[in-house]
Order: C-alpha cells, then structure tokens, then sequence
C-alpha cells in the first residue's frame, strides 16, 4: 500500500465520484480506477458500493476512511517537520569533530547561530583524534564533520580557515620575556605533553621533529584546556591552538618563530543541504576565531601541522 493510494481513496471518498475525483486529481478516469481497485485487493474487500450515480462507502470503507485520515494527517505533519528542520524551524543537528575545536570555536559559532535557528538544538561527538571522527562520519554519525583537512575521500568539502598553535607557559618562565618562541629552545625541557592515542600529540611531536628533538614529558593529559592550565602552573610549555588559550589565564603566551598553521574545514558524507550550510557559513566567520588561509602576513616562515 502506498501513500498515494490513500490519497485517492480519500480523494473518491470525499466527492463521491470516481469521475469528480479524477478531475480533482488531474488523473485520468481509468487511473484512479485501478488505484482503487488495486487497493481494495490489497485490502481484502470492497471499499466502494458502485451506483448507479456514484459511489458509497461500505462499512469496511467507513472504518478505512477513519484509519486513512489519520494516516494522510501523520504524513502531512512529518512533511511539515522535515521542512521545518530542513528550514531550521525545529530539530536536531548533530557535528562530529575534534575536542579542541568542541572547546575553542564551537561555543561562538552556535552562540551566533542559534540567534536565527532557536527551535534547532546543536548535539556535538567529540573526539581528540581527527582520524577517528573521519571514520566515525564516514560511518554515519553526524550531519557534518569540522576538523582538520579530511584524509578520507568525502562528499563535500568547504575550507573554512586555519588556526595557529602558540606556546603556553609561566608567566615567569625563561622563555616568557622573548616575543616568539623557537622550539628548539625548549629541546631541553620537560614538556606539557598530550596522551599518545591524541591527534595533538602527533602535531606537538612533528613540529620538535622539524626541528630536531623529540619532547620529554613533564605531564600528559587528554584535555585540552588542561594542558594550557598545566603549563600556566609551571609543569613546561604546551603547544595547542590559540582559540582554546582560556582568557582567563594567567601564562605567558607566545607564537612560534616560524607560524604554525592548521587548515581547517567542514566536510561531509553528501552534499550539504541548506541548514548544514547555515552553520558551516558562520565557521568561516573570523569573528569566532580562525583566520584567513593564507594568512596576510605572507608564506615567509610558515609551517604547516
């Protein structure tokens, strides 16, 4: 049984007339004919007592009729949903990406988002390695995925900017008074690391290998913001992007001598309806954070992580 097949019995039903309904309908006659025949068979019994002037309903029609008004109004009003959603009128979008990203940019785009879509709730899955929310994407979690560059071939792909990492350390720290770090200043110290299975560790670790040290740790963690607080509290530096440095703390922050930059963006598993635009729009917005790729200041001196 389809839905259209309902429409038309409700059609037929309502004037009374197969010949008035295929012209309600703009079908031909013989058409909604065997719809409704083709129907009836399904059903297992006759819907329509055919007279001689139209058509009357049997009690088995009588009891369809109720069940096939409620069944049209469930359909009208999940349509009604779904433009809704797809509108941005009610609903749930959910964003896969990666932890630092969760903290440090996320808060303001759907801040500024959720002004224009207040009846659409945000759900994020958050995961502190880019690989595995690719996989988890792929798998079918979430509309979209904001993260780094995808490795993993995707429907739809829109660069959304780049972020930079800055080092974080005490305020009194040896290094604090200097404008602009050179990491292999810091080849010698005990480091604010992150856990291995964290995509970070794998950014912290190919920038000391280009410049010629691998990092010893002082601490590791799995969070991003407490790598930052760890540092301010004297344990070593930490690298980590500048949109997750708390505002609030109370460290030495300070970029690299050569920039280190991170391209970012938005992808997805099919081309991304309107709502999903809506939102990966407002990412590209440099109020909340990232910056223009390249950035203004030129190629000179850039490193790419």
């Amino acid at each position: 049984m389809r839905i259209r097949q309902i429409e038309y019995f409700l059609a037929v039903a309502e004037a009374g007339s197969i010949t008035q309904a295929a012209a309600n309908l703009y079908l031909a006659q013989p058409s909604l004919s065997y719809q409704i025949t083709t129907l009836e068979k399904e059903l297992g019994g006759q819907l329509f007592e055919r007279l001689p002037r139209g058509l009357r309903l049997t009690p088995a029609g009588r009891v369809f009729l109720a069940e096939a008004k409620r069944v049209a109004a469930d359909v009208a009003r999940a349509k009604r949903s779904v433009q809704a959603v797809a509108e941005g009128a009610l609903g749930e979008l959910e964003i896969a990406t990666v932890t630092s990203l969760a903290a440090g940019v996320i808060p303001s785009v759907a801040r500024t988002w959720r002004r224009s879509h207040p009846q659409l709730a945000l759900r994020l899955h958050e995961h502190t390695h880019a690989d595995r929310m690719e996989e988890a994407l792929l798998g079918g979690e979430g509309d979209f995925g904001f993260g780094p560059l995808p490795r993993m071939p995707m429907g739809e792909v829109v660069d959304v900017g780049a972020e930079e990492f800055v080092f974080v350390m005490a305020a009194d720290d040896p290094q604090a008074s200097n404008p602009a770090i050179n990491p292999s200043d810091l080849r010698d110290r005990d480091w604010v690391l992150y856990d291995p299975a964290h995509g970070l560790s794998i950014v912290v670790g190919k920038v000391c290998s280009a410049f010629g040290f691998s990092p010893r740790a002082a601490v590791r963690t799995s969070q991003v913001e407490s790598a930052a607080r760890l540092a301010a509290a004297g344990l070593g530096p930490a690298l980590l992007p500048s949109n997750v440095v708390p505002a609030n703390i109370d460290a030495a922050v300070r970029p690299a001598i050569r920039p280190l930059i991170r391209r970012l963006a938005a992808y997805s598993r099919t081309p991304m309806p309107p709502i999903v635009r809506s939102f990966v729009k407002q990412l590209s917005d440099p109020a909340h954070g990232l910056i223009g790729y390249p950035p203004d200041r030129g190629e000179i001196g850039r490193a790419h992580v």
